[in-house]
């Protein structure tokens, strides 16, 4: 005795046969999702639109100079040998009680030219735009002078619609060997500069080590306003009031500053507004103010929140 077969009905004409006339207008054709960008993803280093790809393997842009490698060897073991030194005297080469009683700090200073080769300089040349920056001492050599021309008009390459910035960043610290060290400004809370500008807004960016690779272009910001004029100002920033962004786009998910995993400093100016600039800066230091007691001036999402 055989069977009656059954035959399976496509799952289209078994909705169709459920559902209502009047229910299958309202369903929307299927579309694609958007695609947001997300700071998960790795995203590759900038690449000029039009320019071609760098086809190199890593060892074809090392330099193998057999008297280059010697000077570098004694550099490196120099600096093992003041980080030894350093260690035994107390953190960072002071005692501890200076350490611990320690209330304001210097960081960067511009007393002569060995003090502006700690500092980089970049704009929107890099993108092809047409800004120009310079950096030079000052009057008696004991300031710099940030100055130089802003143009915001774009590059003529067919897909960058925005230019017109100019940056000085401080460089990374390095230790023996080239190991990376960060700025310890755990003690403190207070970023104080000494400058005197032409009454233009500038960005500062405090650059920290991060956890995860793709947060390596996560900078923490907050404006600089100079009056202009003749005499000089000092500003206080406190550390509670910079802001977490990751490539110009301000984060939802904030969190504080790792005060002790500092690697660089920056000074950006992108006012939109076209013509010469200058900027003139006596020190860069932190300091300890025991009035101010904020932690973060953010709203942090709380991670497992109790029920």
């Amino acid at each position: 005795m055989s069977l009656p077969k059954i035959t399976r009905l496509p799952s289209v004409r078994l909705l169709s046969s459920i559902h209502h006339s009047h229910h299958q207008q309202l369903l929307l054709p299927s579309t694609t999702p958007l695609t947001v960008p997300r700071r998960t993803v790795i995203q590759n280093e900038y690449r000029r639109p039009g320019q071609p790809k760098e086809n190199k393997f890593p060892w074809q842009k090392i330099n193998f100079n057999f008297s280059k490698g010697l000077e570098g060897i004694k550099k490196h073991f120099t600096l093992l040998k003041q980080e030894f030194s350093d260690n035994l005297v107390g953190p960072e080469g002071k005692t501890l009680v200076e350490h611990m009683l320690e209330q304001n700090r210097v960081i960067w200073e511009f007393r002569g030219p060995e003090n502006l080769e700690q500092w980089t300089l970049s704009s929107d040349r890099e993108i092809g735009g047409q800004s120009e920056v310079y950096l030079k001492l000052g009057r008696n050599n004991n300031t710099c002078l940030l100055y130089g021309n802003l143009n915001s008009t774009p590059p003529r390459d067919g897909e960058t619609r925005y230019s017109g910035y100019c940056t000085m960043r401080s460089k990374k610290q390095l230790a023996s060997f080239d190991r990376q060290k960060h700025y310890d400004w755990s003690s403190f809370n207070i970023l104080h500069l000494r400058v005197r500008g032409d009454g233009r807004p500038w960005m500062i960016n405090i650059a920290a080590e991060t956890y995860f690779s793709h947060q390596k272009d996560d900078i923490y910001n907050y404006f600089l306003y100079t009056r202009g004029g003749p005499y000089w100002q000092e500003v206080k920033i406190p550390f509670s009031k910079f802001f977490l962004t990751h490539r110009g786009r301000i984060q939802d998910d904030q969190h504080c500053l790792w005060l002790d995993k500092i690697n660089s400093i920056g000074f950006t100016l992108g006012d939109k507004v076209d013509g010469p600039f200058q900027l003139e800066i006596d020190y860069i230091g932190v300091c300890k103010d025991h009035a101010h007691t904020e932690d973060f001036a953010y709203e942090v999402y709380k991670r497992n929140p109790e029920v």
